[in-house]
């Protein structure tokens, strides 16, 4: 089978991660790379063998030899991106938040699916070994009738200044940034929230430096997420059902060690044997539903996306955060 070609469009950290993760993978190679200068094109370009560079993501999209584009660029620029991309007849893996609203969130699928193209929110934790034994653990039952989810993000990150997560301009703040991975865990064991109530701390700048959600569904069941960009929190995740609980060590969004606690005192435990990032499994199931001609993976289907846009829009409404851009 030929080798997957990519184009990445932009050069920032999370796009490096991305380039550098694939090379660990066969079958995939990082063929082209667009920035808005010439310069940094070159220099992210120099990187991977044979990797061509254009100095304009118009330019990128183009590219007949590419088979699919990765967006990096900061969230407010998703949309457009995407719409670029899609117009010019390429699939798209779009970093997360895959939007910055669900109004968006809806353009972008909405695209997709009339010009049946590939298009997947790169929440790279679903498509992760240790997710998909979640999966498994819940499928089967083990755990019994689910009650609780317990999971946070916070990273010390606000001290850094980084204009992405510092201004309101570009949708800063902890929730989109770090609360996607919560609310996200969320939405993939119990599904869509009945009621959200959420709280938030802001910074001076006006975006959101820690926010809580609690989640509440028609089981019974609970949800308790809290994303902070100030602090360095546990980071770990919790699945608490009527038989037993999982508990997923630090980092849970990353390759991850984890065990299972039963009510009868068995403990089972799952080691952290991952090498790597993990950012190239995303990338193995985007080529996967290309190939196969689908325009979405069931993985993270686009319903599940925008139900998780809908639930950030939501929390968003209550503690008033607003970019000024909308």
């Amino acid at each position: 089978m030929e080798k997957f070609r990519w184009g990445i469009l932009s050069t920032g950290q999370i796009a490096q991660a991305f380039a550098k993760d694939m090379q660990r993978l066969e079958g995939h190679v990082v063929a082209a790379v667009g920035s808005r200068t010439r310069e940094k094109a070159q220099i992210f370009a120099s990187q991977f063998d044979g990797c061509r560079t254009f100095s304009s993501y118009e330019a990128l999209v183009s590219d007949p030899d590419l088979d699919a584009i990765y967006i990096a660029t900061p969230q407010p620029f998703h949309l457009a991106h995407t719409l670029l991309a899609l117009h010019a007849g390429k699939p798209v893996l779009c970093e997360k938040p895959f939007a910055v609203n669900a109004a968006q969130a809806k353009l972008m699928i909405d695209t997709a699916h009339s010009s049946n193209l590939a298009l997947m929110e790169a929440m790279w934790t679903r498509f992760l070994p240790h997710i998909h034994t979640v999966r498994e653990i819940l499928t089967a039952g083990t755990l019994g009738e689910i009650y609780s989810v317990e999971a946070d993000h916070g990273q010390r990150l606000a001290v850094k200044n980084i204009p992405r997560l510092a201004l309101p301009e570009y949708a800063g703040g902890a929730l989109l940034d770090l609360g996607v991975y919560p609310i996200s865990f969320a939405h993939l064991v119990l599904g869509v929230p009945a009621k959200i109530t959420a709280s938030s701390s802001f910074t001076k700048e006006g975006v959101d430096s820690s926010t809580t959600a609690i989640f509440d569904y028609s089981s019974g069941a609970q949800a308790i997420l809290h994303s902070n960009m100030v602090v360095a929190t546990p980071c770990t995740a919790v699945i608490s059902g009527s038989l037993g609980r999982l508990e997923i060590d630090r980092t849970f969004y990353n390759p991850a060690s984890m065990r299972v606690t039963l009510d009868d005192g068995s403990v089972k435990e799952y080691a952290r044997d991952y090498v790597g990032h993990g950012l190239r499994e995303q990338a193995i199931e985007f080529a996967r539903i290309v190939r196969a001609g689908l325009i979405e993976s069931p993985y993270l289907t686009h319903a599940e996306t925008l139900s998780i846009m809908k639930s950030m829009d939501e929390i968003r409404r209550q503690v008033k955060l607003v970019y000024p851009f909308e």
